[in-house]
């Protein structure tokens, strides 16, 4: 009789009402097994090195440490553990960055509960599962590059931008200088076909590259 291999999950969530939803339903799963909860990045981090678990469900808003952060720190310290995206977000500054920093795959919360077993099981193997939605946003990236070809850094400046940030306080919060800023938003001008700070805005909105 063949044994079921378990996959072992944290779950990384700052409401503590989507944790206990999701692992009421995990816990119906014969071989998947929830061996904890965190409430924010920081204490993932923490809690991977602990537990060691197979796969991570990791949120991308939480505090202390978002879900980025969280996961580039697990997949460098950590590589054999697998982080799954899981959350609302769906725009293409939240996809490059959790991709570009390691994440294996990209849900969203509206998944359907077989759905995510299923990406569960094929994330502890290591293959890739996307979201519907967010493989079309890849796949137009790379099918227009000349379109959309910013990179996470300028999106994060964009990001900023559209807050109303100075050049002095985005490169306060990304923690570089005030000339990388001027050179990023030069590239982004160039890349959105644009001319200032208010028209690079409007275009990314427009293309669904930064949100509001």
């Amino acid at each position: 009789m063949n044994s079921i291999v378990t996959v072992k999950i944290l779950i990384a969530d700052d409401h503590p009402v989507v944790r206990m939803g999701i692992r009421g339903m995990l816990d119906g799963e014969p071989d998947i097994e929830v061996v904890g909860e965190a409430e924010n990045g920081g204490e993932a981090v923490e809690m991977v090195a602990k537990l060691r678990p197979d796969v991570v469900l990791m949120d991308l808003r939480m505090p202390n440490m978002d879900g980025v952060a969280a996961t580039e720190k697990i997949t460098k310290d950590h590589p054999e553990t697998r982080i799954l995206v899981l959350t609302t977000y769906e725009s293409d500054a939240d996809i490059l960055r959790a991709i570009e920093t390691g994440a294996t795959g990209y849900l969203l919360k509206d998944t359907p509960k077989e759905d995510l077993f299923a990406a569960i099981r094929t994330v502890a193997k290591g293959e890739s599962p996307l979201a519907p939605a967010v493989a079309s946003r890849l796949m137009r990236r790379m099918r227009s590059p000349e379109e959309e070809a910013l990179s996470a850094r300028e999106i994060e400046v964009l990001n900023l931008v559209a807050e109303g940030a100075s050049n002095k306080r985005i490169a306060k919060e990304l923690w570089i200088g005030e000339t990388t800023v001027k050179s990023h938003l030069l590239h982004i001008y160039e890349k959105l076909g644009v001319a200032d700070r208010t028209a690079a805005v409007t275009m990314a909105l427009k293309r669904g590259i930064i949100r509001l």
